[in-house]
């Protein structure tokens, strides 16, 4: 437990992670592109190093990027952390990356001597605050019974599913369903709001029937007052996780006719600008396409601002163009489509 451990990627969910591990006794040397973000964890007792260098004679180092190839950067470029002539003996990677890129990474470090384990997680950066995430290993089960207790003080369960890359399967996996559900969620809530159902009504009933869960509950709030600036992961995010689906789908030859579908749906997000905000900006989306088409009888053509509004109590309905609300001004639309 002595053992000096180094962090590298300090986005969201990198911090949460770090502040559990100080919490938990661990001194953890932290480094980060962008110092600033990196020096509120001194308060936790983190200690700041200037070079991804100045990690590598940490026994172990968890890295946690966007990309693969942001993973190869940290690793293997200039001023690399296995670029030098030290080396840590373990690297512990929990980004969202390929099976094939994960592949190439560990054949490199294995040639230079140095363990490689794969711990991608479920959660977001509030569920790793609390240290609720879900950490899913692969790679040599020594080194995982190893790592073990520095994930258990991460997360509220920890598995290993076997070698290699499996635990990025899984996380491509559980990222592709994490999209399809949030794509469903969100079309089927407009369909219900636009029928005459109040959003919050719609919702807390399906979170209480049997296809409600975690997820669902966690995202009512958001979808319920549309408060998309509270960040827990973006639309380029997950457009990045919908693609490494597809391609993994293709190496595998299965069909995902669901996620192909979703995958378009995001993209599209995506495009409209729609890319450093919550995800759940999806229900904006199709209301944005439900204003453009025609609406249900007696209901007026009205811009996305005036016809989804926040649904604060269960007796309001956020769609002006709900049956209750259908009787909507030609003038008071035109007004709201001019401003």
């Amino acid at each position: 437990m002595s053992k000096r451990i180094g962090w590298i990627g300090l986005g969201r969910m990198g911090e949460a992670m770090v502040k559990r591990l100080t919490q938990a006794g661990h001194t953890v040397e932290v480094w980060n592109r962008t110092r600033s973000k990196a020096e509120p964890l001194a308060q936790y007792g983190a200690v700041v190093v200037e070079h991804k260098q100045d990690l590598s004679t940490c026994d172990t180092v968890f890295t946690m990027v966007s990309t693969t190839n942001d993973l190869k950067e940290v690793l293997f470029g200039e001023g690399g952390l296995v670029a030098g002539d030290q080396r840590p003996r373990v690297v512990i990677d929990s980004s969202s990356i390929s099976q094939e890129g994960s592949a190439e990474i560990r054949t490199r470090l294995e040639a230079l001597g140095i363990a490689y384990l794969c711990a991608p997680v479920s959660g977001n950066a509030k569920v790793a605050k609390a240290g609720k995430l879900l950490v899913v290993g692969s790679g040599p089960r020594a080194i995982y019974d190893e790592a073990e207790p520095y994930l258990a003080a991460m997360s509220r369960k920890a598995m290993w599913v076997g070698e290699g890359e499996l635990a990025r399967v899984w996380k491509i996996a559980h990222n592709t369903m994490f999209g399809v559900i949030i794509q469903n969620l969100c079309e089927i809530t407009v369909l219900a709001e636009k029928a005459g159902i109040p959003r919050d009504v719609f919702l807390e009933s399906i979170n209480d029937s049997v296809l409600g869960s975690m997820y669902t509950r966690y995202k009512t709030p958001v979808l319920t007052k549309l408060n998309f600036e509270q960040v827990t992961f973006t639309p380029k995010l997950l457009l990045k996780d919908m693609d490494l689906g597809l391609g993994a789908a293709k190496a595998h030859g299965v069909a995902m006719p669901a996620a192909a579908a979703t995958r378009e749906s995001i993209a599209r997000m995506v495009g409209r600008g729609y890319e450093d905000i919550d995800f759940a900006v999806l229900l904006r989306v199709h209301g944005d396409d439900g204003a453009t088409a025609k609406q249900g009888a007696g209901c007026s053509h009205v811009a996305f601002p005036q016809l989804l509004r926040p649904s604060l109590t269960s007796t309001s309905s956020g769609w002006i163009c709900s049956p209750a609300s259908a009787a909507v001004s030609r003038s008071s639309t035109a007004k709201s489509m001019s401003s």
